[in-house]
């Protein structure tokens, strides 16, 4: 059913049990953060805190966390979303099912934005200080908004079908913020940047609204990779089952009538220090330079109910947007990536580090032995479009050699890779190039280098699964262990180099490998300072690996040497995935706050039986 507010929402989830109410006192002050976290580990219901220490606003947590629950909320609406998605993605269907493409049509009214006369998000008045402060890690740098509606028109260009929604984190409170101003952290390759700039270039303050709340679909909107020029309020509208209703106002931005709370603002032209906050890809974003917002009103609509998502380490809420998120728009990948079938962002490796792809290779069928030509021609459409462009690794594996392989099948994708991996013309880098925000193991904010790994062909190796003897190993490195077929991880000295700089100690490793009798059986080596943490699950080993290497720093080989200009290598291919001084520090919960939110599961306590 299509949802007007948010309220409305929740009265439908308590009917059907996905809500429950929680009005024991909880603390937004990283014990909020804990509970939601065993929630969503728990497939716990949506719960909402009616008796948030400090605030007089109830706090909606877990909303989204089960692909079940994503699924209940767009029920009515989800199968002629896929419907319309499908047939963007192959046209000629409706013209050869007409019948089923005319039962679309009455969905396709919602896309537009219903003007209304009234805005419930207007009817009441408050401060920041009155807005709840949640903190969820204990190096955050402040309280900060975790679900943010930011709303931006570009000034040359303005109106709500040229909109930008997104969902852009902001800082409440911390570092040199004045009682007026908020921090606004936006990552590299995001909607509001073109807005931004142009608003530079006229010498003009950016305009901006700030929501929270409203209609479930607005969440999944604003972290919706769209093609540019397709509003999220139109899909927001075609997902909630109902057109956004938007209200004009004197100011020169409208206002989502339905949200729960509305900060309206502008942007300053001065920076300011933002951050830290623990980030989704398991360590804390840094503090650094970021825009600032000077709020001139906060409004907020009677009965007001704030929602909250809490990120970490994968897998966390923001999991199952991207799963959702990704069925929804693997019909389009073709159509958008020439050459392209499938794509996999590797949520276990923290989304972008980690880009798997089954692409054609059609380029030379006559050839005797197939090599990769296409992929690599597929592989820089990927890194040259939508938000595949900032994967740092980007692995691609033909399907004419396997047309059951799935990309979302990470280990059986990794040994089809490794069977094929020809590393004398497979492996391909690009240096300096751009990167993700959040990734701090490349030469720069927002830079880093990227490597494009397309094997093709048939299987010119068999996949070790037992190390046997391994060669006499510089000091250092110890304790070699099989992660999986193919792929072992090795023990090594502390990292003190500074960034960009190759370790001589890894080629060391490499010349004794040499000599390794089973080198050619284990295709992928990873230098770790946890072999054991590493070898125990494979999502151990895709955190560690992606998030903790610079693929041209930290890539090293046996024999390797650059063959004009082509680095080449015999297995196997090394990656130091080590800790390094400059990295970020990885997220870790207060001991007393962990305590204390198990007490509230245990027998007798207000959250018992959610977690």
């Amino acid at each position: 059913m299509g949802y007007v507010c948010l309220a409305e929402c929740l009265d439908d989830l308590a009917a059907h049990g996905h809500l429950r109410r929680v009005d024991a006192a909880v603390d937004p002050h990283m014990e909020l953060a804990a509970v939601q976290r065993r929630l969503f580990r728990a497939r716990a219901p949506a719960v909402l805190f009616t008796n948030v220490a400090g605030c007089r606003f109830p706090m909606l947590a877990n909303l989204f966390g089960t692909q079940e629950r994503m699924c209940f909320l767009f029920r009515d609406s989800l199968d002629a979303v896929e419907q319309l998605l499908k047939t963007a993605a192959c046209p000629g269907a409706a013209l050869r099912h007409p019948l089923r493409a005319a039962r679309l049509l009455p969905s396709l009214t919602h896309l537009l934005p219903r003007r209304v006369e009234r805005a419930p998000v207007l009817e009441c008045v408050c401060s920041l200080a009155d807005l709840p402060r949640l903190t969820c890690w204990p190096g955050d740098g402040g309280a900060f908004v975790t679900l943010p509606l930011v709303y931006t028109e570009n000034p040359e260009n303005p109106g709500p079908f040229k909109a930008n929604l997104g969902m852009y984190r902001v800082q409440l409170t911390g570092n040199s913020y004045n009682s007026d101003e908020v921090g606004l952290h936006y990552q590299i390759h995001r909607g509001i940047g073109p807005h931004h700039a142009a608003a530079l270039k006229l010498g003009l303050a950016l305009p901006v609204r700030i929501y929270v709340g409203g209609p479930p679909a607005l969440c999944v909107a604003a972290v919706m990779p769209l093609p540019e020029g397709i509003p999220e309020l139109c899909f927001a509208g075609l997902l909630g089952g109902g057109r956004t209703r938007l209200a004009k106002t004197s100011s020169q931005l409208p206002v989502l009538a339905e949200a729960d709370f509305c900060l309206s603002g502008h942007i300053l032209p001065d920076l300011k220090p933002e951050g830290p906050f623990g980030d989704h890809m398991g360590y804390y974003s840094l503090q650094h330079e970021f825009p600032v917002v000077r709020i001139t009103e906060v409004r907020h609509r009677v009965g007001a109910i704030w929602p909250f998502t809490v990120v970490g380490r994968p897998p966390q809420e923001d999991t199952v947007f991207g799963d959702f998120i990704h069925e929804l728009t693997a019909p389009l990948v073709p159509r958008v990536f020439h050459g392209i079938r499938e794509v996999h962002a590797v949520d276990a490796a923290g989304v972008h580090p980690l880009l798997l792809a089954v692409g054609s290779e059609r380029y030379t069928p006559y050839e005797a032995r197939r090599r990769p030509r296409e992929l690599l021609t597929a592989a820089l459409s990927l890194l040259g479009a939508t938000q595949t462009a900032l994967a740092k690794y980007v692995l691609l594996a033909a399907f004419e050699d396997a047309p059951d392989l799935r990309a979302r099948d990470v280990r059986a994708f990794l040994i089809h890779m490794l069977e094929r991996a020809d590393y004398s013309r497979d492996l391909h880098f690009l240096t300096r190039g751009t990167a993700d925000t959040l990734d701090y193991t490349g030469s720069a904010l927002h830079e880093g280098s990227k490597l494009i790994w397309a094997s093709a062909g048939e299987k010119i190796r068999k996949l070790g699964v037992e190390i046997g003897e391994t060669p006499l190993l510089p000091t250092g490195f110890t304790h070699m262990l099989p992660v999986m077929p193919g792929i072992a991880v090795l023990r090594g000295p502390r990292h003190n180099l500074p960034r960009g700089v190759q370790d001589p100690g890894m080629e060391a490793l490499t010349e004794a490998l040499a000599c390794w009798s089973g080198r050619e059986h284990f295709p992928l080596l990873v230098v770790v300072d946890e072999p054991d943490f590493c070898a125990r699950e494979l999502d151990n080993f895709l955190w560690v690996t992606f998030t903790r290497s610079d693929p041209a720093t930290d890539s090293y080989g046996v024999q390797a040497e650059i063959s004009a200009k082509h680095w080449i290598c015999r297995p196997p291919l090394v990656l130091d995935a080590r800790r390094k001084p400059f990295h970020a520090p990885p997220l870790e919960e207060d001991p007393a706050v962990a305590a204390a939110v198990e007490k509230l599961a245990a027998l007798g306590g207000p959250l018992h039986g959610l977690y």
